[in-house]
């Protein structure tokens, strides 16, 4: 899968690409990220992306020319490509978006800055327009950060394990349960006993348990679209 990423701070994503599993998934090739500076298609000596808003106002608007410039000189590859714009009007990204995404050969991401992009922007050149949450950032590199960091863990071979994303928290609309790992006691915390006891059908309910109870005191909005079994929901009866 690649992404392609427009931008007018292209060094923002350096070392970002270079750690972790996504680095190593670069490496690999199962992934290519493309960053692309947006300045490179403005035109003048100072290569200016930005203007001031037509009707006055605060702030500097992005040109048209060169996103729309930028954008139309990226080869399209296989026979799913979108472009996406990073907006806080956009839709609310979320794990089900995450998979939408993940079945695509190529994500076109446009990183909006100052007080926004030319409308027109939006009317030719965009096919989806996504949020990650609402509130402001100083511009769109963090929201493709994080789209394509919630998407490539999706793509098989990126993550060590067949199920390591399957049961991740939001997968299936409820938040994961707690995990724990060595020392058996720690400062006076000791290990659930039920995680030492090797039954795993007893250890599998008893972290189901877990998840509805996590989801239900601290997103219990959640539930109202998660799957939930008759076991599930006689447990929340009692809770």
């Amino acid at each position: 899968m690649r992404f392609d990423v427009l931008t007018i701070f292209p060094c923002m994503f350096a070392g970002y690409l270079n750690e972790g599993l996504l680095g190593k998934a670069i490496t690999k090739g199962l992934i290519d990220i493309r960053l692309v500076d947006i300045r490179d298609f403005a035109e003048g000596p100072h290569r200016a992306t930005d203007d001031r808003p037509y009707g006055g106002g605060e702030g500097m608007v992005m040109k048209p020319e060169p996103i729309c410039d930028a954008v139309e000189s990226i080869e399209k590859i296989g026979k799913k490509s979108l472009v996406v714009l990073l907006s806080p009007q956009g839709e609310t990204f979320k794990q089900s978006e995450a998979w939408k995404l993940a079945e695509l050969d190529q994500v076109i991401m446009i990183c909006g800055r100052y007080e926004g992009i030319d409308e027109r922007v939006r009317l030719t050149c965009v096919d989806r327009e996504l949020s990650i949450g609402d509130y402001i950032l100083n511009g769109g590199e963090v929201g493709a950060m994080v789209i394509i960091d919630s998407v490539s863990r999706l793509i098989p071979g990126v993550l060590g394990g067949e199920r390591s994303a399957a049961e991740d928290s939001f997968e299936e609309g409820l938040l994961e349960y707690p995990q724990y790992t060595r020392p058996r006691i720690f400062r006076g915390k000791e290990v659930p006993e039920i995680l030492l006891s090797g039954n795993h059908e007893l250890i599998r309910r008893w972290r189901r348990a877990e998840s509805l109870r996590k989801t239900l005191k601290r997103r219990p909005d959640l539930l109202t679209e998660a799957e939930l079994t008759d076991q599930d929901k006689r447990f929340m009866s009692g809770l």
